[in-house]
């Protein structure tokens, strides 16, 4: 009956190589079905393969979880069988982690390490603790338990160190990193995890370093967060051209490797004639001998080339090699995001630091970059534009809400860099792509809501709609737990309030800036702080208090020069400073002042800023009594404002400009309860290893939110001088 089993593992597996999933299944299944009594063991191979294809191949969870637990039921009266026990439990914890079960994935998971415990100290035994501790730490996470996944994380770490498996130790010291960063109870704590993964990626050698690109990827992405929580940019900055330039040369090797493979292909397609030439053939075959060994030696597959059993640790969409950025080595196999959206992710970083330098010709072709990639991939997962969260697969929801976050996250810097650059039909059409799609997936783009409504409030203060846009950031205050979200939007309705202009909306402003002026500092890094200042200083020069003004916008100047790198917000600080220069008489430092301030506006195509600067350079050649200068100034302003003007009448004059700035939350349609729960169960992503915090939207992500003030003191700046 052996020879029998072992020729419908054949067959499957030659149906498995054509693509016929269904085919391939069926074959394995006859085995279990049978009448006949196989063995034990030749059972449960046969379930485990059965189960991988579904989970590698399939939406069907619940078919491949049947054959895991009925596998499991057979292990139990087996006493040995080591490595088939641990396959088993490792794949029925990823089938119940797809389905969001996760008291019995932790079940299972605790079982695997009491099977560990008691099986020796072996190579094989240490590798599956480590396996089970890292599946066990996830599901911790999902639940929100911080510290015993720490604990997980760490004994996976302490083994690897064991075992001198340096790789291995890489990998617990990111994902013990990657939780720090989402718990962030203690800058300390996440300072001396960053430390730790330094330690151990300095120790790896750097042959290796190059081999674990997974690592790499993970590594310098997790520290760029964390420098952009604690808003060091300059260092930051380094990750960011480290992370570009290896993508590129990874990119680059993966077009040598198709074109090494087509050249391959068309060999073999010549080969294959039988009318070759004795000498042609000679010289094809010694061709085609040159390039497999080109492609052995590009790739680095060899031997070690043949798939684990373990199916991919996140989502089920199965992928050819080099599209997978492992992260450990099997049976751990695990993958933090698929290669597209961590390429996704790093023009995204890309862009988060090149918006406020002005680099947006860099930016633009990124964003179109990284949407055009996650479009792809949500096609992939049947994400077409009729498609709505209630219709999606359940194993399919976290993957799919990944890369819609990561879309969310690229329209949001559109919509930032198109209201820098004053060009508004453009925000206002990234601004409804990013409404569309949260009405279309409401529970896993939660998070996003928030968000919308408080880009709603940037454009409706950009287009010169103060209390509208009061209202909305006020609304996206009340949308968010995160405290620096509130303080933020609350500082951006305070500046709103103040372009308004009265008594009554002054005295609103001073309300909601005070309470964020006095806990500026409790924050991390200095975002909410240079905000507050903002927004504090021109409401001082307002009320007429001036050199208590220029205090507060000095030292909120030399905060963003020295921590944050905006220019945009660096431009319109120098602009008030020499306001308040020309209102002191200090007409030489204001003329210095302000050229800085137009340098920049004009680098950044900002023109309200450009036609605010220029306003208060007019006033300064008429105090000054230079008539040429003031009526080239003057001449100058108006060829602006005229530009602007002309924007301006072409947004409000468009059929989404209504709807955005109207002063209504957006309407979620309410969905039913069963769905709710479905969609909220396959959404664990926001607080899981999967995806940190600062992608997840969960806190507002850090460079957005540090030139997102900049962009709101513009409709005021066209009409009036200060």
């Amino acid at each position: 009956m052996e020879t029998v089993a072992e020729g419908l593992w054949g067959l499957a597996d030659m149906h498995e190589k054509k693509g016929e999933i269904g085919k391939a299944v069926k074959c394995l299944e006859a085995l279990c079905q049978s009448q006949v009594s196989f063995l034990p063991i030749l059972e449960i191979k046969t379930r485990l393969r059965i189960a991988t294809l579904l989970l590698k191949h399939s939406h069907n969870l619940n078919h491949a979880k049947s054959h895991l637990e009925r596998s499991q039921l057979l292990l139990k009266s087996i006493p040995s069988c080591f490595e088939l026990k641990c396959r088993a439990y490792s794949l029925l914890s990823q089938c119940y982690h797809l389905v969001g079960a996760i008291p019995p994935q932790k079940q299972i998971l605790n079982k695997a390490l009491e099977l560990t415990a008691s099986s020796g100290d072996g190579f094989a035994v240490k590798l599956w603790f480590c396996n089970f501790n890292s599946q066990l730490a996830n599901a911790l996470i999902i639940e929100g338990d911080y510290q015993n996944s720490i604990s997980a994380l760490e004994r996976g770490f302490n083994c690897a160190t064991e075992i001198c498996y340096i790789e291995l130790q890489m990998f617990f010291a990111t994902s013990i990193l990657h939780v720090h960063l989402m718990q962030w109870d203690d800058v300390n704590l996440v300072e001396r995890a960053v430390n730790k993964c330094n330690e151990v990626w300095d120790s790896i050698e750097p042959d290796k370093r190059q081999q674990s690109l997974g690592l790499l990827f993970y590594n310098e992405l997790l520290h760029i967060f964390y420098r952009l929580r604690i808003c060091d940019y300059k260092n930051a900055a380094q990750h960011v051209d480290k992370l570009d330039a290896a993508m590129k040369a990874d990119l680059q090797q993966m077009q040598h490797i198709q074109e090494l493979t087509k050249e391959l292909d068309a060999l073999n397609q010549s080969l294959s004639r039988h009318d070759l030439h004795y000498t042609d053939r000679s010289a094809l075959s010694e061709k085609q001998a040159q390039v497999q060994e080109q492609l052995r030696r590009v790739t680095r597959l060899g031997s070690s080339g043949k798939e684990s059993l373990e199916s991919a640790y996140f989502g089920n969409v199965k992928r050819a090699w080099g599209d997978k950025l492992d992260l450990a080595p099997p049976p751990i196999d695990g993958e933090w995001l698929p290669k597209s959206a961590v390429y996704g992710l790093i023009d995204l970083m890309v862009v988060i630091f090149g918006r406020p330098k002005g680099n947006f010709k860099e930016c633009g072709k990124r964003i179109q970059s990284g949407l055009r990639t996650i479009q792809e991939e949500l096609m992939k997962l049947g994400i077409s534009d009729s498609v709505r969260e209630v219709d999606l697969q359940h194993s399919a929801i976290w993957m799919a809400g990944v890369y819609l976050m990561l879309l969310m996250q690229f329209l949001e810097n559109k919509v930032a860099v198109e209201l820098t650059r004053s060009e508004f039909v453009e925000a206002q059409e990234a601004l409804v792509q990013m409404r569309n799609w949260f009405l279309r997936f409401p529970t896993i783009l939660q998070a996003c809501e928030s968000i919308i409504e408080m880009l709603r409030g940037q454009y409706a203060h950009s287009v010169g709609c103060f209390s509208e846009a009061a209202f909305h950031f006020i609304e996206a205050a009340k949308l968010t737990e995160s405290k620096s979200m509130q303080a933020m939007c609350q500082v951006y309705a305070a500046v709103s309030y103040i372009c308004i202009g009265d008594a009554e909306s002054s005295s609103q402003a001073f309300d909601l800036i005070g309470p964020v002026y006095r806990m500026m500092d409790s924050f991390v890094g200095v975002r909410e702080k240079t905000s507050v200042l903002f927004a504090y200083g021109l409401l001082l020069m307002k009320q007429h208090n001036l050199q208590e003004a220029r205090i507060r916008l000095a030292t909120g100047l030399q905060i963003t020069h020295n921590h944050l790198g905006n220019l945009q917000l660096v431009s319109q600080y120098l602009t008030i400073l020499g306001s308040l220069a020309l209102a002191l008489h200090d007409t030489g430092q204001a003329r210095e002042i302000l050229r800085s301030s137009l340098t920049l506006a004009k680098k950044l195509c900002d023109i309200p800023t450009q036609i605010w600067v220029l306003s208060v350079l007019t006033a300064l050649y008429q105090e000054l009594g230079e008539r040429g200068n003031e009526m080239e100034n003057s001449e100058y302003q108006r060829r602006k404002a005229d530009d602007l003007q002309k924007r301006l009448v072409d947004a409000h004059s468009s059929i989404h400009h209504i709807e955005l700035i109207e002063k209504v939350r957006l309407e979620v349609r309410q969905l039913h309860e069963l769905d709710i729960k479905r969609a909220v169960a396959g959404s664990s992503m926001r607080v899981s290893l999967d995806i940190p915090e600062s992608v997840g939207l969960l806190t507002p992500s850090p460079a957005p939110s540090s030139s997102r003030l900049v962009d709101l003191d513009t409709g005021r700046r066209g009409k009036r001088k200060i």
